[in-house]
């Protein structure tokens, strides 16, 4: 193996192993519903506030990525992750504690993440930079489905603090594999200026373009993700489930999860190589008309068998991941070359910021239509989801029109 695929190797490693706590919270939402008696709008705002603990966090730390070598701040959010996990395995008992921790865990995220993108490509130079992007995003849904199984395995075996415990102990090993990596030298430059200056980011219609069409994005990823395994639990226990007298372990909602955040990762690598080739306006635009359409639906669908709700959940889980890569490469590669740093703390502020909202918003819309206990809540809900996903493709009018980039 040369030096630029160990590279993509130990940091595509280091992102999955720090994502192994990030689901944790919403595989095993339906039993922190039960156990701390919370309402959905309160399980929305616990799983909805890493994403805003992350969209903090990531406007510093990433602009710091331009001028100090990106592996220190990984060092320090794999550390506060390991606290996050553990504190929360320890000490969360209800809406509060369970809210700080996951705040804390999403501050970390934001140090790794991105800053973690920052280490690979500050390491990996090259024709080929847009592919090692889309693996190491793609990465992001491969521990996404590690997440899901681990959280729940662990809970299952053990009881849910264990699931937390073992993302603790992952994060840990993170941490020694980019410990290893050799540093890098970051140049100062004189004309820096002030690190939270991100005038030229907002002016660079360009990146702009992807950045809001990202944060469309994870409006719809991340309220899907975050209440997938709950909506799937609903579907289980409906009568017309036809799984009368017990399920298949294979089929429990955490499984399907796990299984789309496989298919995310390969739909997010396929979808990046369709932009190479036919243009990533033309394949992001069309993409977001699907999953925005298929979301209108996907959640009358709950009356459905078992077997066909889980299917169309996998399909769809497919089209929200499948730009999800494109968008983050469209961004670096719309960067000025001293901006990057700046440009993916914007990227990650405005995506993640949207991560917030989408399942808070989620669960406001489940308390307002009865509370879950229905077909048409889901359906309502995932609609409202739809109806911000159609603002991806307006988003991408900025973005100047381009030929399709060689493929290399």
């Amino acid at each position: 193996m040369n030096r630029g695929a160990a590279v993509i190797a130990a940091m595509c490693a280091a992102n999955v192993l720090t994502m192994i706590g990030v689901f944790a919270y919403p595989a095993l939402l339906p039993t922190f519903v039960t156990t701390w008696d919370l309402t959905n709008t309160e399980a929305g705002w616990i799983a909805g506030i890493f994403f805003a603990g992350y969209a903090v966090g990531v406007p510093v730390l990433v602009a710091l990525t331009d001028r100090h070598d990106a592996r220190t701040i990984y060092l320090a959010g794999a550390v506060l992750a390991v606290a996050a996990s553990a504190g929360f395995a320890l000490l969360a008992a209800g809406f509060w504690s369970a809210l700080a921790f996951r705040a804390l865990a999403g501050l970390a995220l934001s140090a790794t993440f991105m800053p973690g993108l920052r280490v690979l490509i500050d390491r990996y130079q090259g024709p080929r930079q847009s592919r090692a992007v889309a693996l190491y995003t793609a990465s992001f849904s491969l521990g996404t489905a590690l997440s899901f199984l681990a959280a729940g395995e662990a809970a299952t075996a053990f009881g849910w603090p264990a699931a937390f415990a073992i993302a603790a102990a992952a994060a840990g090993i993170a941490a020694v594999i980019v410990l290893l990596l050799p540093p890098v030298q970051r140049e100062r430059r004189p004309s820096d200026g002030w690190l939270l200056d991100f005038r030229p980011v907002f002016a660079n219609r360009g990146a702009m373009g992807f950045i809001l069409g990202y944060g469309v994005h994870c409006w719809e990823l991340f309220a899907l993700r975050s209440w997938m395994v709950a909506f799937l639990a609903f579907a289980l226990a409906l009568p017309s489930s036809g799984t009368a007298g017990g399920t298949a372990p294979a089929l429990a909602p955490t499984m399907v999860a796990t299984i789309s955040g496989l298919i995310a990762m390969a739909a997010s690598i396929a979808g990046n190589e369709f932009c190479v080739r036919f243009g990533r306006r033309l394949v992001i635009r069309r993409v977001m008309l699907a999953s925005s359409l298929t979301a209108f639906g996907i959640g009358f669908s709950a009356g459905l068998p078992y077997l066909a709700v889980a299917a169309l959940m996998l399909a769809y889980t497919a089209l929200v991941q499948f730009d999800s890569a494109a968008f983050t490469a469209g961004a670096v590669a719309a960067a000025e070359p001293n901006r990057q740093g700046a440009t993916m703390a914007v990227h990650s502020l405005i995506g993640f910021g949207g991560g917030f909202i989408g399942p808070l918003v989620f669960g406001w819309s489940l308390d307002l239509t009865g509370g879950g206990d229905a077909v048409v809540s889901w359906g309502v809900a995932f609609a409202l989801v739809g109806a911000i996903g159609l603002l991806g493709p307006l988003a991408l009018r900025l973005v100047p029109t381009a030929p399709p980039a060689r493929r290399s």
